[in-house]
This record gives structure tokens, C-alpha cells and sequence, in this order.
């Protein structure tokens, strides 16, 4: 429990996205957590277009170190749920404001 504890999981929005110019499963995201506006890579782009991206709420892990992934900045890390039928990001089920903690 402690360890769980450790790991910040914030309410975030994805406000940009961008297509990671050198691989074909990332994107490059601009997410909004409350606080700042920070940049995220993630390699959901087999299964999200960006139109269904901008503007979702999506939980955050907000305390990682940050990464270099390709070449790209990565300051944080997106939940996503994934099977054989496919990938599921995971977020809110109503409104809730940028920054709130996850419990």
C-alpha cells in the first residue's frame, strides 16, 4: 500500500495531438493537468484517431522522472487497459476537474 501510495494519479485533459514523427504506434500529447500544460508520449495511435483524443479526460500518473522516448520529451505517463479485443484508455466516468487526485 505504501508503494501505491508513492504514484501521483491526477485528472488530466489531452489539449494536442500530434503524430510522434518517428514511430507509428506514438503520439506526442499536450495534457493539461490543472497546473501546467505538459508534454506526454503514448503509444495509443493504433487505437485512437485524434479527433477522439482532444479534449478527453484521462488519468495521469503525474510524478514520473522525466523521458526521452524516440527523440521526444515524455513528462508523464497515461493509464490505458489493453486485450486481445484491444486497447481502452482510462478516465472519469462524469466531469471532474483538472488536477483532482485519484484515491
Amino acid at each position: 500500500m505504501e508503494d501505491f501510495k508513492k504514484i501521483e494519479l491526477i485528472v488530466a485533459q489531452i489539449k494536442e495531438v500530434k503524430e510522434h514523427p518517428n514511430a507509428d504506434r506514438l503520439y506526442v500529447l499536450q495534457v493539461d493537468t490543472g497546473r501546467d500544460v505538459r508534454q506526454i508520449v503514448a503509444g495509443i495511435r493504433k487505437a485512437y484517431t485524434p479527433e477522439q483524443l482532444i479534449n478527453r479526460r484521462i488519468i495521469l500518473i503525474a510524478n514520473m522522472d522525466p523521458a526521452v522516448i524516440r527523440g521526444e520529451a515524455s513528462n508523464g505517463m497515461l493509464l490505458a487497459a489493453s486485450d486481445a479485443n484491444g486497447m481502452a484508455l482510462l478516465s472519469p466516468d462524469k466531469e471532474m476537474a483538472l488536477g483532482s487526485i485519484v484515491k
